[in-house]
C-alpha cells in the first residue's frame, strides 16, 4: 500500500512537471509564431493520396484551389478505380478548370502501405521540385501555401510540417478524438520540440520538402512498408542533417463520426505505431496521465490533505494545458465545451497505452496487419 501510494504521488508530481513543460513549450511557440508569409514562392506540387471519402471532403479539397499562390498543381491518387472520392475530384476539376488538377490511378501494388505506394506513382506526375504531401481530410486557409513554403526558403530546412485541430462529429468517439488531438497529442509535439531543440518527425497534416531531399533518403519507396510513414519521412530527412521545422500554420481536419469501438481501434492503431517509432518516448507517456495518478493517491490516502492538494494542482494544470494549447495555439473553438470529457478521455488513453504493449496487430481502413518494428505485414484473411 505504501509503495502504491508513493508511486501514485511520484506519478502525479511527474505529470505536473510534464504539464508545466507543455505550457512552457506552447508559450514559446506562440512567442515565435510569425504569421506573415515570405517572398519565397516556388512552384509546388501538392500530392493527396485518397481512399474513400471523409466528412466535408469537397470543401477540404476546394480550400486547396483557393490559394493565393503563383503556381501549383494538385495531384490526387487512388488505387481503386471505383473509389467514391473520384467523383469529388471530377467535381473539383469542373469548378476550377483554371487549376492544374490531376487524378492518377495507381495500379501498382508496391508495398503494405498503400498510401505510400500511391505516392510513389503520383510523384511521377509531379512537375516541380518542391512538394507538399497532406492528408485527404485537411482543410487550409488561402495563405497556407505562402506560409508553409516560406519555411523552405532556408536551405538548412529539409521538411516543414504543421499542427492541426480536429472538428468533431456528433458522436462521443469523435469528440474524444478531437479532444485528444487538441489537449494531448499537439501538446506532446510542442513538448518534444522544446526538449529536443526541434522535431525529428513529420505530421501527415502537412509535409513540405524538396524532391532532392526525398531522393536522398531513397524516395517514398524506402518507407512503403511503414505504418507511421509521416514519422519515418521526417526522421530520415533529419538524419540527413536537414532541419525539420514546425510551421506557424495550423490546419483543420473534419473527423468521422466514430463509433466508440471505432474510436478505440483508431487510437490503438496510432498507439502501436508510435510505440514502434519512438519506443523510449512512448514509454515515457506514463508520466502524462496526471489525473489518474492523482486520483489514485486520493483513493489510497483519502484523509491526507496533501493528496487532495496534489489532485487540485494536477486538475488546474491539465485544464490550463487544454486551454493554452487547444484554444490559444490551435484555435480550437470546441475545446472549452469538451473539457468536461477530459477525465474519460485520459482514462481511455491510459487503457489504450497499456493495451498497446501486449499486441502487434492493427486494423487500417478495413485491413488487418501485423506490426513489426514499425513495418506492416498484411494478415491473410
Amino acid at each position: 500500500m505504501h509503495f502504491l501510494l508513493a508511486l501514485a504521488a511520484l506519478g502525479a508530481i511527474a505529470s505536473g512537471g510534464y504539464y508545466l513543460l507543455c505550457l512552457w513549450s506552447a508559450i514559446a511557440f506562440l512567442k515565435k509564431r510569425n504569421s506573415t508569409s515570405g517572398p519565397f514562392t516556388p512552384p509546388v506540387s501538392i500530392l493527396k493520396p485518397l481512399k474513400g471519402t471523409d466528412p466535408e471532403i469537397y470543401e477540404s479539397f476546394r480550400s486547396h484551389c483557393l490559394q493565393d499562390y503563383p503556381e501549383y498543381q494538385i495531384i490526387f491518387g487512388v488505387s481503386d478505380p471505383n473509389d467514391p472520392a473520384i467523383a469529388e475530384v471530377e467535381r473539383l476539376q469542373q469548378e476550377f478548370p483554371q487549376r492544374a488538377i490531376r487524378m492518377v490511378y495507381c495500379n501498382e501494388n508496391l508495398g503494405a502501405n498503400t498510401k505510400v505506394g500511391n505516392l510513389v506513382q503520383m510523384l511521377r506526375e509531379a512537375r516541380f521540385e518542391h512538394l507538399i504531401v497532406n492528408d485527404s481530410d485537411i482543410r487550409v486557409e488561402s495563405d497556407y501555401l505562402r506560409r508553409v513554403m516560406a519555411g523552405l526558403s532556408d536551405p538548412a530546412n529539409g521538411l516543414i510540417t504543421c499542427l492541426y485541430r480536429g472538428v468533431a462529429g456528433p458522436t462521443l468517439g469523435s469528440r474524444l478524438e478531437a479532444l485528444g488531438i487538441s489537449t494531448d497529442f499537439c501538446a506532446g509535439v510542442l513538448a518534444a520540440r522544446q526538449l529536443e531543440g526541434g522535431i525529428r518527425f513529420g505530421l501527415g497534416s502537412t509535409m513540405a520538402f524538396r524532391r532532392n531531399d526525398l531522393a536522398a533518403i531513397g524516395g517514398f519507396e524506402s518507407i512503403v512498408d511503414y505504418l507511421a510513414d509521416d514519422y519515418e519521412l521526417g526522421r530520415r530527412i533529419a538524419e540527413q542533417g536537414r532541419n525539420v521545422q514546425l510551421s506557424d500554420v495550423v490546419v483543420e481536419t473534419f473527423l468521422p463520426a466514430y463509433s466508440f469501438g471505432g474510436f478505440l481501434r483508431h487510437q490503438l492503431r496510432w498507439a502501436r505505431g508510435v510505440r514502434d517509432s519512438r519506443r523510449w518516448g512512448y514509454l515515457g507517456l506514463g508520466v502524462t496521465f496526471g489525473l489518474l495518478w492523482a486520483l489514485l493517491a486520493v483513493l489510497l490516502a483519502p484523509a491526507a490533505p496533501w493528496a487532495w492538494g496534489l489532485l487540485a494542482s494536477v486538475v488546474v494544470l491539465r485544464i490550463a494545458v487544454a486551454i493554452v494549447v487547444g484554444q490559444m495555439v490551435l484555435g480550437d473553438r470546441q475545446v472549452v465545451s469538451l473539457i468536461v470529457l477530459i477525465p474519460l478521455r485520459d482514462l481511455l488513453a491510459f487503457l489504450v497505452w497499456l493495451a498497446s504493449f501486449v499486441g502487434h496487430t492493427v486494423d487500417w481502413r478495413g485491413t488487418s496487419f501485423y506490426l513489426k518494428n514499425g513495418k506492416l505485414v498484411r494478415i491473410q484473411q
